[in-house]
């Protein structure tokens, strides 16, 4: 038997433990988890190091390479989403609706566990506690497969959690970890069915579109991010300024930061020579239209593709539009339906902005960097869902649930 099946099965014989236990036991195994973490921090660290060394020789960007490094203050922020997943008010159980037949039937909708979920995710070691503590405080077991590039950190955060885990009334079969580097791990997971529940996959698009392209088990989608910050033409400078710089360059290698600055032609007549300047002074290549060149002759030309692409990286798009529609038009045409923002003091323009935009978020004058599990109070988030079925922006604790109808009655039967 394969490791893949082998390992959801193991996960798939524990899920119903899951559902046994209360609120109270799964939080004393989080903190023990954290704990765990914490106290060692230096053994994971020192396998890290190995992910990283591997990711130099191989010639991975700065940027993936600050996705994977971990350090004692990354550690303990890792450590303090479970502490923060225990604060959190568990789902499970909870009653969304009763309804009362004339027939005297009382009908109870309650949340309950998927089950069991497979996770598909790429470089950051971070998702291997986010997912399996947010899994399991829904009574979920999860299996993980991480991306080869982290595959020294995961195995010793997953032998770390395991140690934990066995000091409570968590099993630790509930969480596994794929090990085999291989895509054919992942391909067989796709077609787990009556052992995997559903498949969360986080990372960029090639990924997701493979599994949502070959999947049998059902998937919820989280979106690759090309985001979009628009600056209006009644956009205050300074915060225009801050809130676009912030969503690239705070950082960048993050699903929910800026790929592509729209700006309106008036704005960008009076401000963009001097905003690109503060790009450049912060590292960032520029690649611009026709009407940016003009205003900064030193941009490179952007081409149809460059605004297709997630770069994660110290690069930005710029485009001079005529009005908010046209900005509209490039988000509708480009955008990846995850966070999208408009910077403006119209009122009018805010709300059109608002309501005529598909993304899972939309901003007025706040920075798409907040596209986040932890910064939205939900803790560690699973990923964000650029989906509209089941679960949609970022995924905490009522995500991983599904509902249950319990019926009571005192005899009756269909006539």
């Amino acid at each position: 038997m394969s490791e893949v099946r082998s390992k959801a099965g193991l996960a798939k014989s524990v899920s119903s433990i899951l559902n046994k236990l209360n609120t109270t036991q799964k939080n004393e195994a989080l903190l023990a988890m954290a704990d765990a973490l914490v106290s060692r921090s230096a053994d994971i660290i020192e396998a890290n190091a190995e992910d990283l060394r591997r990711g130099k020789e191989q010639g991975t960007s700065p940027s993936l390479l600050d996705r994977l490094a971990l350090n004692e203050s990354r550690i303990e922020d890792i450590a303090e989403g479970l502490r923060q997943i225990v604060q959190l008010p568990d789902p499970v159980g909870d009653t969304l609706e009763v309804i009362e037949r004339p027939n005297g039937l009382n009908i109870t909708k309650i949340r309950v566990p998927l089950g069991v979920i497979g996770i598909i995710y790429e470089a950051r070691p971070n998702v291997t506690v986010d997912a399996a503590g947010l899994c399991l405080k829904t009574g979920n077991a999860v299996v993980l497969r991480g991306g080869s590039s982290a595959l020294s950190s995961n195995r010793k955060i997953v032998e770390v959690l395991h140690e934990a885990m066995t000091h409570t009334a968590l099993p630790k079969d509930a969480l596994q970890l794929i090990e085999d580097p291989n895509r054919s791990s992942v391909d067989e997971m796709l077609k787990l069915n009556g052992l995997l529940d559903v498949i969360i996959p986080r990372g960029g698009s090639s990924l997701i579109q493979n599994v949502v392209m070959n999947a049998t088990v059902p998937v919820i989608e989280t979106g690759a991010g090309i985001c979009h910050t628009f600056i209006d033409a009644s956009a205050d400078p300074a915060m225009a300024e801050a809130i676009c710089i912030n969503a690239k360059v705070q950082r960048p290698s993050v699903c929910n930061s800026m790929e592509t600055l729209l700006l309106h032609k008036n704005f960008a007549e009076s401000h963009l020579e001097e905003l690109a300047v503060k790009f450049q002074k912060s590292g960032v290549e520029l690649r611009g239209c026709e009407e940016t060149k003009k205003l900064v002759s030193w941009v490179i030309q952007a081409s149809s593709a460059d605004y297709a692409t997630e770069y994660n990286d110290y690069i930005l798009n710029v485009k001079v539009v005529n009005n908010l529609d046209d900005a509209m038009d490039h988000i509708a045409a480009y955008g990846t339906k995850h966070s999208e923002c408009i910077v403006t003091e119209s009122q009018d323009n805010a709300e059109r902005f608002l309501q005529g935009v598909d993304a899972a978020a939309v901003y007025h004058n706040a920075s798409t960097r907040f596209t986040d599990g932890f910064e939205f109070g939900f803790g560690a988030e699973i990923g964000i869902s650029t989906q509209k079925l089941h679960a949609r922006g970022p995924m905490g604790l009522p995500s991983l649930t599904s509902t249950k109808y319990v019926i009571h009655g005192n005899g009756q039967i269909r006539q």
